[in-house]
């Protein structure tokens, strides 16, 4: 049933300092690290899973070899998150746009199924709003995040808000 207690005693000292140096980079790293994903930060949290499974499972792995794997992803992640804030092209290579999903009452079919969202998906996302006609809502929005922003009134004139959503049209 167990192969040692050496490797249960491993399992429990390295998790535990593996857990309190994740701990600690993510805090020093700073909010963004911890942000709402996008496909960029979904990797980057597979990446940690596997170095503490790693860490946790595996006596070949050290770790001093496993925190430095947790600190380089937080570097190449504070990196590239300070290059997009700087650079559009950057930007567009890590996050997708938001897209548009529904338009002044009419739902946007093409682009729901460029996007792979179901209209159920919209429906609920008005309902969670307290929107209960298709018609009463101007906007809603996927985001880079996979959420759904729903906009009941778009107001006089252009929408700056809505200047990076695709599909928006523009004045």
């Amino acid at each position: 049933m167990f192969n040692s207690p050496d490797y249960l005693i491993h399992t429990f000292t390295v998790g535990t300092l593996a857990y309190i140096a994740i701990i600690f980079l993510l805090r020093v790293s700073g909010k963004r690290t911890l942000s709402k994903w996008n496909s960029f930060d979904f990797i980057v949290t597979i990446a940690f899973g596997s170095i503490l499974a790693s860490l946790l499972l595996s006596t070949n792995t050290s770790l001093a070899q496993g925190i430095l794997g947790f600190g380089l992803l937080i570097l190449l992640q504070y990196i590239i998150t300070w290059l997009s804030v700087r650079s559009n092209i950057i930007q567009k290579l890590v996050k997708a746009k938001p897209s548009l999903l529904l338009y002044q009452g009419k739902i946007l079919h093409h682009i729901l199924k460029q996007e792979r969202v179901a209209e159920g998906e919209v429906l609920a996302a008005l309902r969670s709003n307290g929107i209960t006609a298709i018609e009463d809502a101007q906007a809603v929005i996927l985001e880079t995040d996979g959420s759904f922003s729903v906009i009941q009134q778009l107001g006089n004139g252009y929408a700056s808000a809505l200047k990076d959503v695709k599909g928006y049209p523009k004045n």
